[in-house]
């Protein structure tokens, strides 16, 4: 049924989007996810976003706890319409819960801060398993509470009297590193499935083509009375 959903969406886009659509589905993968916890910076936030845009990480999980996630859409250039954002909030232990879930995932928890066991971003080996990398807060970084449940530590090599990256930074050069190893994996442990390919791209059309719920109303419709025949 989603399949031939996407068939029917696909013929309200020209040939050429529909083509853009497949070539970067390709390229988009579920075995990195980034995680940022309470970021209270609009600009920093989209620029995250914009990033996983440009290196093909799907999924984002955004925590909220003091802060609320805001995207500033001049910085973001429309990013979050192409991601699947996944939001933490309302809960007493929002940053727990998320981790606990992901690691139910099978994600590695990869906090990106400074820590007496942490590993430098060139020796991080990204074959041992999926991987979420957790972004802090600009004032305190990242929780305690992640801090504790963490699988893993990375920093990024510095040389000069600055302490640490700006967050959009940070996330910039991590991503670009790990996914240039990524490619050197086998595809078929960090593409996106078939049926991941299928619901992003239904998420796509969705969010591309004006009025698509009453189209998809239309389709279903047209479904129910075939059967009835």
């Amino acid at each position: 049924m989603q399949k031939k959903l996407i068939d029917f969406l696909a013929e309200y886009i020209t040939p050429e989007r529909n083509k853009l659509f497949e070539k970067i589905l390709k390229q988009r993968t579920s075995y990195l996810t980034v995680v940022l916890e309470d970021i209270f910076q609009p600009q920093n936030a989209s620029a995250v976003l914009r990033t996983c845009d440009c290196f093909g990480i799907q999924n984002v999980h955004v925590i909220e706890n003091r802060n609320t996630f805001i995207v500033d859409t001049e910085v973001a250039m429309g990013a979050s319409k192409w991601l699947s954002i996944h939001e933490h909030t309302g809960q007493k232990h929002n940053s727990l819960n998320t981790i606990l879930q992901l690691k139910e995932q099978g994600y590695r928890i990869i906090a990106t801060t400074p820590h007496k066991n942490d590993r430098l971003l060139p020796d991080f080996d990204l074959s041992k398993g999926k991987a979420a990398l957790v972004f802090g807060s600009e004032l305190n970084g990242i929780s305690s509470t992640i801090k504790k449940v963490a699988d893993e530590y990375l920093k990024i090599p510095m040389v000069g009297f600055t302490e640490s990256f700006n967050i959009s930074v940070s996330a910039a050069i991590i991503l670009y590193q790990l996914t240039q190893q990524l490619k050197l994996m086998p595809e078929n442990s960090w593409k996106l499935s078939d049926d991941e390919k299928e619901e992003v791209k239904l998420m796509w059309l969705k969010r591309t083509i004006k009025r698509s719920e009453l189209l998809e109303k239309r389709f279903r419709e047209e479904i129910d009375a075939s059967k009835d025949q």
